[in-house]
């Protein structure tokens, strides 16, 4: 054999060695199969609704409705058989309509049933009668029924006291008072005189409360003309629509206590009264938020606030988003709905809006509180940072700014919040202080005089503020005596105390004019040196004469 094929093989040998000493090979030699987890077998659906407690009621009162007693006795736990569980499950359904409390929607939907009571777990209560003996629980219980599998039907307990209950049972108010044929006729299984109480009884009852407001908002709107001798006052609307709708379902819930009805027509009647409670509180609320805001706007606006009518349009429609959000909760939580879930994603949607619109949140919450601080109002002028204008509105997410070069400037309220104002129109006092040099050959007798006359000047000017007036003789300046003089002006606005400031200026030189001094101008000596040329000490006067005159000329422009 070559030696190719002696290396060909151990080069083999050695690859298949390293395949199986390599980690990545392990798993796939030493891990053994895993079997398949067993499926859990499918728990048996009830076709009759027997599953959870109050799909066994809602069934049972169904089939009995509908005069199916054959079903209706499979959801008893009875030893009776043919007829007499036939009795007994009529029996059972007149009593739960006549007696039971009308809360189905408080009954367990759950196939483990309700485990907040103190019964067993295989036990749940549906509600509490009253009887003659006493009060009456009726009670489910689970039972294993073959293919169906663990279902919920009335306890054998309940069923034994039944017959008693029964025999207590009156004829109801209702097929007493209307006529047979709207109690014995019946449209969808319900009776025709349930119809007639929803469609044309309650439109009928709610116009019936409209034409009693009109009547009592007219007789005291009369009343309050005539006791306060004046005929401008409007009639008050004492009954609103939400007022009306609490008026209503008042009417009903008291007409459920004299009424007797069957189980699920008292049930559709409590659900119905709730529902219109919800609407009119949650309608009354906004009204209330509405009318809040209209007061609030007024007297914010009779005190000369600006600015406040965007915050309270804010405020008012994050209430009434609240009292809205929080009726349709209520509700929800009445029809046994659980609302966990949708608050959880309104949360995660809330906290992902509110990274998205950060900066116009930072916005808002800064025009709020520049318009709580009063730090910004409308006509204000002002220096934003480096801005001077006036300002012309101011916004929740934005304050615009009219500068001096008539531009409209939009600033982020956000970035105002964290800027310097400096408001030039909340200043109660302008200050007056004006430079005074007077010449190096004024006299110590001049310059008394002078101090003393613009004293008296400022004192007996009606727009300064007496304590705040301050004349002195400050210091020797580069080329003028100046003279300090400090105080504070009552003015209307910045054009007032332009008038005063140059009346004040007027008489402080009238002053000076009498003392016979003068007022220094920015002037500079230069000393020459001794020079043996006549010619050059005349060239460098006249060089430092026209140096003086080009500066003092330059100073002027400058000023």
């Amino acid at each position: 054999m070559n030696n190719s094929g002696i290396c060909g093989k151990l080069f083999g040998r050695v690859a298949i060695l390293l395949l199986v000493l390599s980690p990545v090979a392990w798993p796939q030699v030493t891990a053994p199969k895993v079997a398949p987890a067993e499926v859990a077998p499918e728990t048996p659906k009830d076709t009759l609704g027997r599953t959870t407690p109050r799909g066994a009621v809602l069934s049972f009162l169904s089939a009995a409705r509908k005069g199916n007693a054959e079903i209706a006795a499979l959801y008893l736990n009875t030893p009776l058989r043919g007829e007499d569980a036939h009795n007994l499950a009529r029996q059972l359904a007149l009593v739960l309509d006549r007696r039971l409390p009308a809360r189905i929607n408080e009954i367990s939907d759950k196939p483990e049933g309700s485990l907040d009571d103190s019964l067993t777990p295989n036990e749940d209560l549906v509600g509490t009668i009253s009887t003659a003996t006493g009060d009456l629980d009726i009670l489910l219980e689970r039972v294993d029924r073959g293919k169906a599998g663990e279902v919920w039907v009335f306890s054998k307990k309940t069923l034994d006291a039944i017959p008693d209950v029964y025999q207590e049972l009156s004829t109801p108010t209702v097929e007493k008072v209307l006529p047979q044929i709207l109690v014995t006729s019946k449209l969808a299984n319900i009776p025709l005189f349930e119809w007639l109480a929803v469609f044309p009884g309650l439109p009928l009852l709610y116009l019936s409360l409209g034409l009693l407001n009109r009547i009592l908002t007219s007789v005291v709107g009369i009343t309050r003309r005539y006791l306060r001798k004046d005929a401008a006052p409007a009639n008050p609307n004492l009954l609103p629509p939400p007022i009306r709708l609490l008026i209503l379902a008042g009417i009903i819930r008291w007409l459920l206590t004299k009424v007797d009805l069957p189980l699920l027509a008292r049930q559709f009647w409590s659900t119905a009264t709730l529902v219109i409670a919800i609407a009119a509180c949650v309608w009354l609320l906004l009204l209330v938020n509405g009318w809040s805001e209209r007061y609030l706007l007024k007297r914010h606006r009779s005190r000369g606030l600006s600015g406040y009518a965007s915050v309270l349009r804010l405020m008012r429609r994050v209430v009434d988003g609240l009292v809205l959000f929080g009726g349709l909760l209520f509700s929800l939580f009445h029809f046994g709905v659980d609302p966990t879930a949708a608050l959880a994603g309104l949360g995660v949607g809330g906290v992902a809006v509110a990274l998205a619109a950060q900066k116009t949140l930072e916005n808002v919450i800064g025009g709020i509180s520049l318009i709580a601080d009063k730090a910004v109002r409308v006509g204000d002028f002002l220096k934003v940072g480096e801005l001077l204008g006036t300002v012309e509105e101011v916004g929740l997410r934005s304050t615009r700014i009219r500068t001096l070069d008539r531009t409209l400037v939009s600033l982020p309220n956000g970035q105002i919040a964290n800027m310097s104002l400096e408001s030039f129109s909340a200043r109660d006092k302008f200050w007056f202080h004006p430079a005074l040099g007077l010449r190096y050959e004024t006299t110590p007798d001049q310059l008394i005089s002078i101090v003393a006359g613009v004293r008296k000047l400022l004192a007996e000017h009606p727009s300064v503020d007496l304590a705040s007036v301050r004349v002195r003789f400050l210091r020797f300046g580069s080329f003028s005596l100046d003279v300090d003089i400090f105080s504070y002006l009552f003015a209307r606005d910045w054009d007032d105390f332009l008038r005063i400031q140059e009346e004040l200026l007027l008489a402080i030189m009238e002053t000076v004019e009498l003392a016979e001094a003068e007022i220094a101008l920015p002037s500079q000596t230069t000393y020459l040196k001794s020079d043996s040329s006549a010619e050059h000490k005349q060239a460098s006067c006249s060089s430092s004469t026209a140096n003086i005159s080009r500066r003092d000329e330059e100073t002027e422009l400058h000023r």
